[in-house]
């Protein structure tokens, strides 16, 4: 015989089994908060019967959220500072940072905080960048003399397609050669 499954929860249980999946959720993934409710609603909802709200389904997980933050385990403001760290180091643009983060749910103030601290830092922070993806893709001055002028315009719209300007572009690509090198050995 087949158990009946039907049977109603209690808003404890329900909740303890929300607080389970967010926990395992966040050990894996590090996730930001709106990450972290969107998987939560999938999750119940695929495991839930059909009977329940979706209203009272988002105040459970704002109730679960908004304890995971009190406690520390997630934090948006200091997952926009993490990210925004290793894309820099990746060679992302500050737009492609800003897109990326705005993508995956973060409040504009942190998002705005985090583009600060990274042209406090580094005011032409975007050059560099730009020089990274350059070294990476083999564009630019990392390409042979003879093909660059060859290859210009599939470069700049490279460099535009990760979120560069054209006066950056521009810029980097009128680097000659052996000040490409010398700014690769500084990097």
């Amino acid at each position: 015989m087949i158990p009946i499954r039907n049977r109603k929860k209690t808003l404890q249980v329900t909740v303890d089994e929300m607080r389970s999946f967010a926990f395992s959720y966040v050990e894996k993934y590090a996730p930001s908060r709106q990450q972290l409710k969107t998987y939560l609603l999938k999750k119940y909802m695929k495991l839930s019967a059909t009977d329940s709200r979706k209203k009272d389904v988002n105040k459970l997980i704002d109730i679960v959220l908004s304890d995971l933050e009190k406690n520390k385990f997630i934090n948006d403001q200091f997952y926009s500072e993490s990210k925004a760290k290793s894309m820099v180091q990746r060679g992302y643009s500050l737009n492609k940072i800003r897109n990326y983060l705005m993508g995956k749910g973060i409040n504009q103030e942190f998002i705005k905080d985090t583009v600060n601290k990274i042209r406090e830092d580094n005011s032409d922070q975007d050059f560099f960048s730009a020089i990274k993806i350059c070294k990476k893709k083999r564009i630019g001055p990392a390409r042979a003399e003879d093909n660059r002028t060859l290859f210009y315009k599939k470069d700049i719209s490279l460099l535009a397609r990760n979120g560069f300007d054209f006066e950056t572009s521009k810029k980097v690509m009128d680097i000659e050669k052996d000040e490409f090198l010398k700014i690769i050995n500084l990097l």
